[in-house]
């Protein structure tokens, strides 16, 4: 759908009755011909969480450094202002829409409308249920969630009662972190004694869950949090019964602040996801489809309906041992903001 406008400017001097002479005053612009460039919609879940700001700014970045331009929208949380945001970016006539949907399953039909008015669909990390989109791109959740399993695994080597506070159940990356941990965690003595979801990956959810968890039992020897704002306020809550440092807490996205508490000795480990990885990679592939060429990717995924590409990048399991070799040394993060609280 690359559209092509062209603009003829051309001024001519008309000989006038009082003698103007051929070439006297004459002027003839050059052709000013000015193509469009591609249209690219980003529309994101909310900002609630801290790395889609640096998705943003990433994906941004690389489509306008690919002659791109870009229209981003945020839906706050709310699935009917995401589809109703969509729809305005369906009347713009985008040549590609990225989605980061609220709800996998909410977004199948207006998806099938901007795929009908021939407009290509990006699913950003989550994947969006039976509408078979143009390409998902994400990271391995599922093992994003074995590298949880795998941390608690080697820390409670003689297994203990761990509870969960997964994220958003509209989240489709959830159930598939959810698989992993299971796996990494099974034939082991390791027993998840209480479970919760945080709607909206509201992280006050985890302070309260782990407050009423706490009053239920004082043995809880380990925490998975669905991401690193579910964990620091579970430890916010740990912290109040002095158990901070002594549970077992694994998150996941290397926030700034999950890192710092790493360091620190509060939180066990976090799962890296290079995001920058992958919104370059997403605004790399937007820029392709816009342009009708074919991409490969490194394989399918099934969306409950039809085998979609899917573009699956590594996650990478942090801790206080490689915190330096991973997180300072890909620039993420700067060393003297993950150490700012302890001397290094």
């Amino acid at each position: 759908m690359r559209r092509t406008g062209i603009f003829l400017v051309l001024a001519i001097c008309v000989l006038t009755m009082q003698g103007c002479t051929a070439g006297e005053n004459q002027n003839t612009d050059a052709i000013d011909v000015e193509e469009d460039k591609i249209q690219i919609g980003l529309s994101f879940d909310s900002f609630i969480i801290e790395r889609w700001q640096r998705d943003r700014d990433v994906f941004v970045s690389k489509a306008m450094e690919l002659g791109a331009e870009v229209n981003v929208q945020n839906a706050n949380g709310d699935i009917e202002e995401q589809i109703s945001q969509i729809e305005y970016l369906i009347d713009k006539k985008m040549d590609v829409i990225t989605i980061i949907a609220i709800d996998g399953e909410a977004l199948t039909d207006v998806v099938k409308k901007a795929k009908k008015a021939g407009i290509k669909i990006i699913a950003y990390d989550r994947l969006i249920k039976n509408s078979n989109v143009d390409l998902y791109i994400s990271f391995d959740n599922e093992k994003v969630g074995a590298l949880m399993g795998e941390s608690i695994k080697e820390n409670l080597p003689g297994g203990g009662n761990i509870i969960m506070i997964s994220g958003s159940p509209t989240d489709n990356n959830v159930s598939m972190v959810e698989k992993g941990f299971y796996n990494a965690i099974g034939n082991t003595n390791i027993n998840v004694v209480r479970k919760e979801y945080a709607p909206g990956w509201l992280a006050e959810t985890a302070f309260n869950f782990t407050n009423e968890s706490l009053k239920l039992t004082n043995n809880i020897d380990g925490i998975m949090c669905g991401n690193d704002s579910l964990a620091g306020q579970a430890i916010r809550a740990l912290a109040e019964r002095r158990k901070a440092g002594s549970v077992c807490v694994v998150g996941q996205d290397a926030d700034l602040d999950a890192c710092q508490r790493i360091v620190e000795g509060t939180q066990t480990m976090t799962v890296y996801k290079p995001v920058e990885r992958l919104a370059k990679s997403a605004a790399e592939f937007a820029v392709s489809l816009a342009e009708n060429e074919e991409i490969t990717t490194t394989g399918t995924i099934n969306d409950g309906t039809y085998d979609v590409a899917y573009e699956k990048l590594e996650p990478i399991a942090v801790n206080k041992e490689n915190m330096d070799e991973v997180i300072i040394a890909d620039g993420f993060h700067l060393e003297e903001e993950v150490y700012l609280n302890i001397p290094k």
